[in-house]
């Protein structure tokens, strides 16, 4: 009998990648490719198999790791989200030339919606800028099985391949079968070509011939080859497809009952398109109606004829997610179906915005910060304290690391202004870690006059509480060095860095204005904000605080300033002017609070 499992569409991802001989894994957390590396490790000790795999400290080292050990012959992967692909886009670009050795696989879990994302970019546009082919699993179990396609790709053609999930496929659960695993017995070698691994840039010219002679072979590359999902049918009309829309039509045809009415293509690699299958089309004469998330990659490659029907002409949404609601329509109007099955929905439940979790460090941060510089302006970075907005204590935010260097250039803005309000960027350790330090030695060349404040809980806390450089272990909970954050700041040349913790507000809020004194005066001030996250299980005991159980006293007469200028899930009220009380199911017991109420009113 066949062994299955429920999986997980990352967890099947990486059974693909134990299956199919993967020797070393690399990434930096995202949602929602987070958990990758974790089930590839897992799947890697319970079949008691050797593999290297960590946690990088951007994308960028992920992919070079992982990139470079596939020149040995060996099998590779690195695992990003799509805009954790923008950080790796250099080496992307030139690995595409050079070609690999070994098998070389670039995971990138597109987002469309977004849902968790800064954009809901196509990571498969970013294949065709650099020369690769990529595939686009429509579920758990194809993405499984795309895994030994793609390596068997990137070896017949030495080059990297990318399989790009979306959220729909990394976060979908299905019934998957267990493969056996592959023992490939690789020496790993390294075969010293410097015209190919360190070519010049005439070299390069050459190289990229050879690229564009790999493109025009994979394009017709059989094992890839668009699928006729139901061959028997050759009408007027055909619908080509790809990724989870892919799943959604099979479903929506034959609920429509136009299976053998209407043909159907799923197209497995998007880039580069079959040109046989370009040829059939065009040779069939068919109306074509392409559906695709998010960018008209393959209706691009078909060609802007008038039988097409898709993103460019307006015909599909150009932007969010085709969701099967919204697919169900696009196909029934393309068929003259006059109208579909109307889908009753539940009516949305209105909710509570996303806010920082009861006890979150970073919540007391931002409040002594508002205290400390209630006129200032604050910039800020990706992650859970994004959410810093709810307390307008976030400006601004654009990528890992813009913290810093939008400080910087509001500084070099406003740095003649008599009135200069007092600067303040906030950013957590791993990002840090992540794009935080070459900014940070920009800002101290420049003599940038104003104050960071590290928001070091830890952990990378937003995508699943992964290990940081200074976490001191690894992905499998293995002893690593542990990297000194106060020591890597001044190495940086900052010559005010000192540690506090947020849950002693009066204390932080004055070390805050001290460190906005000296930057006023002198220069660059770090300050780092250190308390673990509540919800990493992964800290020793020690370092948790006591609980503290508070209650609202009579003071208090229903101002819901602590509400306002708080949000903590736990403090509740009953309408807006009722006084306020704690909701015990939803107190950490961090006592913060006592110090925010401007009436005393919440005590011990």
């Amino acid at each position: 009998m066949e062994n299955r499992h429920l999986m997980l569409g990352n967890q099947a991802i990486a059974r693909g990648l134990i299956e199919n001989g993967c020797s070393l894994a690399t990434s930096y957390p995202g949602t929602p490719a987070s958990e990758i590396l974790p089930e590839v490790v897992k799947w890697a000790r319970d079949e008691h198999l050797q593999l290297h795999a960590q946690w990088a400290v951007n994308e960028k080292v992920a992919f070079e790791i992982a990139y470079t050990a596939s020149l040995t012959g060996l099998r590779a992967v690195v695992s990003m989200k799509q805009v954790g692909l923008n950080v790796a886009s250099d080496p992307l670009m030139s690995a595409a030339y050079m070609g690999n050795i070994g098998g070389f696989l670039i995971i990138s879990a597109d987002d469309p919606g977004p849902h968790s994302s800064q954009t809901e970019q196509d990571s498969r546009m970013m294949a065709m800028m650099a020369k690769i082919p990529v595939l686009d699993p429509d579920s758990p179990e194809q993405a499984k099985d795309m895994i030994a396609w793609g390596y068997a790709l990137s070896e017949a053609f030495q080059i990297p391949v990318m399989l790009r999930p979306a959220t729909r496929v990394c976060h979908a659960r299905q019934d998957v079968a267990h493969g056996p695993i592959i023992s490939l017995d690789r020496t790993p070698a390294f075969q010293k070509n410097p015209p190919r691994w360190a070519a010049t840039p005439n070299f390069r010219l050459q190289l990229h011939h050879a690229l564009e002679k790999k493109l025009q072979d994979i394009s017709q590359h059989a094992a890839t080859a668009p699928i006729h999902c139901n061959p028997e049918v050759i009408g007027d009309k055909a619908i080509v497809v790809s990724g989870v829309a892919a799943a959604h039509v099979r479903e929506i045809l034959k609920d429509l009952h136009l299976w053998d009415k209407i043909s159907l293509y799923q197209v497995l690699q998007p880039y580069p398109l079959h040109t046989s299958f370009i040829e059939c089309l065009e040779k069939n004469g068919s109306e074509i109606l392409v559906i695709e998330e998010t960018t008209p990659v393959i209706e691009m490659q078909i060609g802007n004829r008038r039988s097409v029907r898709g993103k460019i002409d307006g015909y599909v949404p150009a932007v969010g997610e085709l969701l099967p609601e919204a697919i169900e329509k696009i196909v029934a109007g393309f068929a003259g179906v006059l109208s579909a099955p109307s889908i009753s929905l539940p009516p949305a439940k209105p909710g509570r915005r996303p806010t920082l979790c009861a006890g979150c460090p970073h919540r007391a941060s931002f409040f002594a910060i508002k205290k400390a510089a209630p006129k200032g302006i604050y910039t800020s970075d990706i992650g859970c304290y994004t959410l810093g907005m709810n307390l307008g204590a976030v400006d601004t935010f654009i990528c890992m690391g813009a913290a810093i260097s939008q400080a910087e250039g509001f500084y070099q803005a406003l740095k003649n202004e008599p009135k200069r309000p007092d600067i303040i960027a906030t950013l957590g350790d791993s990002t840090f870690f992540h794009a935080g330090i070459p900014a940070l030695i920009d800002a101290v060349v420049q003599n940038v006059r104003f104050v960071l404040v590290i928001l070091d809980n830890r952990t990378t806390a937003m995508t699943g509480n992964q290990p940081t450089p200074s976490s001191g272990r690894g992905i499998a909970g293995e002893p690593t060095i542990s990297v000194d954050i106060e020591a890597l700041v001044r190495g940086c040349g900052v010559k005010f860095c000192q540690t506090g913790d947020p849950y002693d507000v009066p204390a932080f809020i004055s070390l805050v204005k001290t460190a906005i004194k000296f930057s006023r005066e002198t220069g660059p001030a770090v300050v780092i904000s250190r308390r673990p996250c509540l919800l990493d299980r992964t800290q020793p005991p020690e370092t948790r605080p006591p609980v503290i159980r508070v209650h609202v006293t009579e003071n208090c007469d229903g101002c819901h300033y602590c509400i306002q200028h708080f949000e903590c899930p736990a403090l509740v009220t009953d309408s807006d002017d009722a006084p306020v009380r704690i909701d015990p199911a939803g107190c950490s017991g961090c006592g913060v609070c006592i110090h925010v109420c401007p009436k005393k009113a919440i005590t011990i």
